[in-house]
């Protein structure tokens, strides 16, 4: 008999979270699964790992009938315990998600939910990592959920060049809205921040980080393109931040003085 894929989950969310939960569910027809997430929601996180602080790392109930486990750690944090520690291999595919809000463009760049997939490139291992562009308690994952299936059955048949992981992201709304999927680069935007400054009961400073979010890339080639209208954005992404381009140039620098 042939042996099952063995998929990994994590996600930046927490076990608890809405999206994970569609993520399983997703992912049972495709193989056996082991889950490994955070305790609490971790968002914002990056590329973090926890080096000042031990690990915990607890068995889960949360979905009976499948090896899950918490850490008191990152998204990050949760993939290599998963490697090292619980699986003790390289699973055949590493899925991230479902985020509660947009990783598309720059949001990558702060994702725990893309960071964890990332880590699994990195690794050697295909990796995805999806996001549902809504942030409410009550978001509908179904859409989400069975893109989801597709591409990671997609990922299984055809393998992803080792480095290279895939930021997907999907429009808020109902299947049959969805135009389909686009294969993208990432949208050239960033955050104008701005903070809100309060004063606590005792008379202290203190900030709330909020922004907008702008972008002037008009390309149709982008993710953010493809979300504004109704696609499924597919981002194959890497760890590799060299910039290639500016090698040569840089090396005509007279840098002896």
């Amino acid at each position: 008999m042939e042996e099952k894929p063995l998929i990994l989950i994590t996600n930046d969310d927490s076990i608890s979270a809405k999206g994970i939960a569609q993520l399983v569910k997703s992912m049972q027809p495709l193989g056996d699964i082991v889950i490994v997430a955070p305790d609490k929601p971790q968002s914002g996180m990056g590329h973090a790992i926890t080096i000042h602080d031990p690990l915990r790392l607890k068995k889960s109930n949360q979905f009976p009938g499948i090896e899950a486990y918490t850490c008191s750690g990152t998204p990050v944090d949760c993939v290599k315990l998963a490697i090292y520690e619980i699986i003790k291999k390289r699973p055949t595919l590493l899925v991230s998600g479902i985020n509660h809000g947009s990783n598309a463009a720059t949001n990558v760049l702060y994702s725990g939910t893309m960071s964890a997939a990332v880590e699994g490139a990195i690794e050697g291992i295909p990796s995805i990592g999806f996001s549902l562009l809504d942030h409410s308690s009550d978001a509908d994952f179904e859409a989400a959920g069975h893109y989801a299936t597709i591409i990671a059955k997609s990922v299984l048949e055809n393998g992803l060049q080792s480095g290279v992981c895939l930021n997907v992201n999907i429009p808020k709304g109902k299947k049959k809205a969805l135009k389909g999927t686009k294969i993208c680069r990432q949208g050239r935007a960033f955050w104008e921040d701005s903070f809100d400054k309060r004063n606590d009961p005792f008379g202290g400073e203190y900030f709330w980080l909020t922004g907008k979010f702008t972008t002037t890339d008009k390309g149709e080639d982008t993710d953010i393109w493809a979300l504004e209208n109704n696609y499924i954005s597919i981002v194959p992404t890497q760890f590799d931040m060299t910039a290639h381009h500016l090698i040569s140039s840089l090396n005509e620098w007279d840098l002896k003085k």
